[in-house]
C-alpha cells in the first residue's frame, strides 16, 4: 500500500504513451509483482479512491482522479527560501482552467501582438464560447472573417481590439465584430 503512489505514476506513464491502460499481465510484469493478485489488490485500492475504473467490459480506464497532479503551495519567484517539507493538495487541469467543457475550445497561440500580456507564440488559451464580453476582457474576435486574440475596448461608443504589443495597432473593425469566445486562461509547454 505505501507504494500505490509509485505504482500509480507508473500507470499513468503507461497511459501517456499508449493512451490506454494496461491489461493485468502487463500490470503484473510492469510493476514487478510475481501472480496477478497482488495487481487484484492494488486494482481494487486504486479504484476505491477513484484512480481507476472499469469499463462495461471489464478492462481497466483512468477514474475521476487518475489525471490529478499535485499542486504546491507556493514557490518564490524572488529569493530563495528553504524547501523543507512542502505541503501539497491535487488538481486536474481540466477542474482547474475548465470550468464550462461544453463550451470551451483550446486555440494555439499564432503571432506576437499579445506578448506584453504574458502571451506568446505557440501558446494555448483556454477560450469559453459564452454571453457577451466586457470591455476589458481579452477575446478571440472575428474580423472580417478573422480570427484574432486582442483585448476588447471602446472608443467613441464603438468596440475596438486591443493589441499587447506597441509594434501592432488598435484594431478598429469597419464591419461586423464577432465574439468568438473570452480567454479565461492559457498555459505553454517549455522544450
Amino acid at each position: 500500500m505505501e507504494n500505490d503512489a509509485s505504482y500509480l505514476a507508473k500507470l499513468q506513464d503507461y497511459y501517456a504513451d499508449h493512451s490506454v491502460l494496461p491489461p493485468y499481465s502487463t500490470i503484473m510484469t510492469l510493476l514487478g509483482f510475481k501472480s496477478k493478485s497482488p495487481v487484484a489488490a492494488l486494482v481494487a485500492r486504486l479504484k476505491l479512491q477513484g484512480f481507476l475504473e472499469s469499463t462495461a467490459e471489464k478492462r481497466l480506464k483512468p477514474g475521476k482522479r487518475f489525471f490529478e497532479r499535485p499542486i504546491f503551495d507556493s514557490v518564490r519567484a524572488g529569493l530563495p527560501s528553504a524547501a523543507g517539507d512542502m505541503s501539497y493538495d491535487t488538481v486536474t487541469i481540466d477542474e482547474y482552467l475548465i470550468s464550462h467543457p461544453s463550451s470551451t475550445a483550446l486555440v494555439t497561440v499564432k503571432g506576437d501582438s499579445m506578448i506584453d500580456a504574458g502571451i506568446m507564440p505557440g501558446d494555448t488559451v483556454v477560450v469559453e464560447k459564452r454571453g457577451p464580453a466586457r470591455v476589458g476582457e481579452m477575446v478571440i474576435a472575428i474580423v472580417d472573417n478573422e480570427f484574432t486574440l486582442k483585448t476588447l475596448g471602446k472608443e467613441k461608443g464603438k468596440f475596438v481590439l486591443i493589441p499587447a504589443n506597441p509594434a501592432y495597432p488598435v484594431i478598429r473593425p469597419q464591419g461586423d465584430l464577432e465574439i468568438f469566445g473570452i480567454v479565461v486562461g492559457q498555459f505553454r509547454k517549455y522544450k
